[in-house]
């Protein structure tokens, strides 16, 4: 395993505490086929184009950041960097700059997440499983979260939101037909069928965000029609209370009926426990 050293890059010490670095002032030079990728990527999606316009970059100007690694049995294993690992084995280096960290499986996974969140390299599906990950598999609250990968708690609780959608829509996100605040307003609407169909619209309609929020409150507001008030005042008059019909324009809908007291609400059910009564006698 050979190594050779240099001057240590900048941009690494917000990311990994130099303490924790085998070396505080050198930094590595390692073959690049000794080094295997980071098995608990939490990128899911990697742009080709991209790797092959950062390809091209490390061909005429070389790596400029050092890919940060730990020791295994069989030479190295990344941690973080792996869209410059991608694009160096492209650009035909045998060597690039790393960093040597010493790193537990779990500390492996939590700098790899943290790493991509904040170099803001993931689709927003992606940034959401990250911090569902940091979570779940770290004990994590949002808060803390947020602090370990300097965002904002709110950002974080928006984010892990977007896991809650459709799969359907989830995949126009990774496509990048729905951006993260079109599929945030999707989360205002009721049902996952209308969530779909609202998306599909916006996608082929190419809606702002703002023309999305306000189709989906538009969507949202009751349909009624001369018949549905007529049907309201039939009710009302039938039950003796103040009945309001609630639909919207997918067929479905809720009828409201008001009561004032606990004796008002039995006169209603002995009401409509007799009509149903009659229907079903005659």
């Amino acid at each position: 395993m050979e190594l050779k050293r240099k001057a240590l890059g900048r941009g690494l010490g917000a990311l990994i505490p130099v303490d924790n670095v085998v070396s505080s002032t050198d930094e590595n030079e390692v073959l690049l086929s000794e080094i295997r990728a980071n098995p608990l990527q939490p990128r899911e999606v990697f742009s080709e184009s991209g790797i092959c316009e950062l390809a091209e970059s490390i061909r005429r100007k070389g790596v400029l950041q050092p890919l940060v690694v730990r020791r295994v049995a069989e030479g190295f294993e990344l941690i973080a960097g792996e869209r410059r690992f991608r694009a160096a084995r492209q650009a035909g280096l045998e060597r690039v700059p790393v960093v040597i960290r010493e790193a537990s499986d779990d500390e492996l996974l939590e700098l790899a997440l943290i790493e991509n969140i904040q170099r803001e390299n993931l689709n927003p599906l992606e940034e959401a499983r990250a911090y569902r990950r940091l979570m779940d598999e770290f004990h994590l609250t949002q808060d803390q979260v947020a602090e370990k990968v300097a965002k904002d708690r709110s950002t974080v609780a928006n984010a892990i939101r977007l896991l809650q959608l459709p799969d359907e829509v989830k995949q126009q996100i990774i496509d990048g037909t729905l951006s993260a605040g079109h599929a945030r307003t999707l989360l205002n609407v009721g049902s996952r069928r209308e969530q779909i169909a609202i998306g599909r619209h916006v996608a082929t309609a190419r809606l702002s965000v703002r023309e999305t929020e306000h189709y989906v409150r538009k969507h949202r507001q009751p349909q009624t029609t001369p018949d549905h008030r007529a049907l309201e005042e039939q009710l009302t008059r039938t039950l003796g209370t103040k009945v309001k019909i609630h639909l919207h324009h997918s067929g479905r809908g809720k009828i409201e009926m008001q009561f004032y007291s606990v004796a008002e609400l039995n006169g209603l059910a002995d009401r409509l426990s007799n009509r149903l009564q009659a229907a079903t006698n005659f």
